[in-house]
């Protein structure tokens, strides 16, 4: 609640640069220090005799936790946009979740809105690639932090201190922002312009602050700046740790940064084809368009070089697969993951391998991490194999409830919700300040699922009835 009403304030600090957007100051002002406020309360409510607060080191408390502080975060930083009078109240929460949990998908008019919020928006993003537990854990050393650590889905530490690690992410992820500002400001964008579209690269956010994104400025030189961003921010960061170390035959040997750059190689070309022969596009044009969209799908970042209303059907669907595989794991993207539909794939092949060979025969298949080699084992397998399912039957789920509420073709609600899931931000069109409520509130649940990873959700939901049965059980005795 405290760290909550912190950022929500952060976007305060452009009113000197923009004093006509003064007015909303108490947009701001009053959900920051009302969420300090009742964290304080909060804190003095919550102490033991000997000063500390209630913790449960329990998976399904830190699930619980997590769920919360995601659930408070949308809620507060929701709210200015209502007080502003920018959204209604369920728009609010639809940009809130879209910011926080770095998908993109905007109910917003960018050309008319004020800087400020503008501001917010995309800081919310550049927080939301962390996360909430990531920044918590810089400020307090707890034991519990590293449940909560995991609970978030931050599978990776890269030093031996969690602390540590938050740190280490943290300084890369800054530094990784001052680059892409200043290569932006060169490449002509203003400063604004700079910053909030090199934290929405980073974090695989994909808001603008331009109406037609990326493709607005027309700018080959912007495009390769988002390109590498883009890069930067869906690679696992204990991969770019080796990156700034300069241990590039391990980058290299790292089996998701392989499979990353294969389905760049196949479905690029593809793609670039698609555009030649349906939109009759040059060889360079065509190759441009489909390295740059191809690559803000698969990376879920979601900003567009052009619209996609007249993209040939075959390139739609490039697009959906892309959403659908997504990023890497330990990384801002969402997704599958590469490395889970990678290990699928091997698992796949291996099974397929496992029938034509001889019975005595004995394999001992592993895949390469950035910390080295780890092997395919039953356990790997069956819990890669449960989110899989889990995922792609949220995401028929999900289609169909898009279909039935927004009135539209199956293609265009898969395209929506696998942005939605994937917490990619692209839209064929339906996302718009004239959308439903209902197909809002389907589109929300899809990115809140997508960036907890389904399983965190789930349990925090099932354990929170518990404890409110629980707790009405204890009060009627």
């Amino acid at each position: 609640m405290l760290l909550t009403g912190l950022l929500v304030a952060v976007p305060l600090i452009v009113l000197p640069f923009y004093p006509e957007d003064k007015i909303y100051t108490l947009s701001f002002a009053l959900p920051a220090l009302s969420s300090i406020a009742v964290g304080c309360v909060a804190c003095m409510v919550g102490k033991h005799e000997d000063g500390k607060l209630k913790r449960r080191s329990s998976i399904q408390h830190s699930s619980m936790t997590v769920l919360f502080a995601w659930g408070w975060g949308i809620l507060v930083g929701a709210v200015p946009f209502v007080i502003g009078g920018q959204l209604t109240f369920v728009q609010a929460l639809f940009e809130a979740v879209s910011g926080w949990t770095t998908t993109g998908l905007s109910v917003m008019d960018v050309a008319v809105s004020p800087h400020i919020y503008l501001f917010h928006r995309s800081f919310m993003q550049f927080c939301g690639g962390l996360g909430f537990v990531m920044m918590m854990t810089m400020l307090v050393r707890d034991k519990e932090s590293m449940n909560l650590y995991n609970a978030e889905g931050h599978p990776d530490k890269l030093m031996p201190n969690l602390k540590e690690t938050a740190q280490t992410i943290f300084l890369m992820y800054n530094g990784f922002l001052i680059v892409g500002t200043a290569a932006y400001r060169i490449a002509g964008m203003s400063l604004f312009d700079s910053i909030c579209h090199a934290m929405c690269a980073l974090s695989t956010g994909g808001f603008s602050t331009k109406l037609n994104s990326i493709g607005e400025y027309n700018s080959f030189p912007i495009e390769i700046i988002t390109i590498v961003l883009m890069l930067i921010g869906t690679t696992n960061f204990a991969v770019l740790q080796l990156l700034i170390k300069r241990k590039w035959r391990q980058v290299i040997r790292v089996s998701e940064v392989r499979f990353m750059f294969l389905l760049l190689l196949v479905f690029v070309p593809i793609t670039a084809v698609l555009f030649m022969t349906g939109l009759n596009m040059g060889l360079g044009e065509g190759f441009r368009r489909a390295l740059f969209n191809v690559l803000s799908a698969l990376s879920t970042t979601g900003y567009s070089s052009m619209s996609y209303t007249s993209w040939p059907p075959l390139a739609i669907g490039v697009l959906i697969l892309m959403m659908l595989i997504g990023g890497g794991i330990g990384s801002t993207a969402g997704g599958i993951k590469l490395p889970r539909v990678y290990l699928m794939l091997r698992i796949t092949t291996q099974n397929i391998r496992k029938r034509l060979l001889p019975t005595r025969s004995v394999e001992a298949p592993y895949y390469i991490k950035a910390q080295g080699k780890t092997p395919i084992d039953a356990m790997l397998a069956m819990d890669t194999a449960g989110f899989v399912v889990c995922y792609l039957s949220l995401f028929i789920i999900g289609t169909l409830l898009i279909t039935i509420t927004a009135g539209c073709s199956l293609t265009e609600a898969m395209f929506e919700f696998a942005s939605a899931l994937g917490t990619v931000g692209l839209s064929i069109g339906l996302t718009t300040p004239a959308t439903s409520t209902v197909t809002l509130i389907v589109e929300m649940f899809g990115m809140i699922l997508g960036r907890l990873e389904i399983f965190i959700v789930l349990i925090g939901i099932y354990s929170s009835v518990i404890a409110l049965k629980q707790r009405l059980v204890r009060m009627e005795k």
